[in-house]
């Protein structure tokens, strides 16, 4: 079973998008990266999915992990 996955990344034309991996379009299309973020917070806890976060560059700024909006199969250990 495919993880579920959102993206805010940087659009060409301007602005934000929030996709899936895979796809050619953009789920929703914003014109600031917080109007975006907070878009695809909502959906990824709806969802269950995990929410990661694009910087204009196009590295990771941020990734909010599963566990965030749904049960993580794979929880941090504490190692102390």
């Amino acid at each position: 079973m495919s993880k579920k996955v959102h993206h805010v990344v940087p659009s060409v034309s301007g602005g934000w998008n929030v996709k899936r991996p895979g796809t050619s379009r953009a789920s929703r299309h914003f014109d600031t990266q917080a109007d975006a973020v907070s878009w695809a917070r909502e959906v990824a806890r709806q969802a269950g999915s995990e929410l990661v976060i694009h910087r204009r560059d196009g590295t990771i700024d941020t990734i909010e992990r599963e566990d965030a909006y749904g049960r993580d199969a794979h929880p941090v250990q504490d190692r102390h």
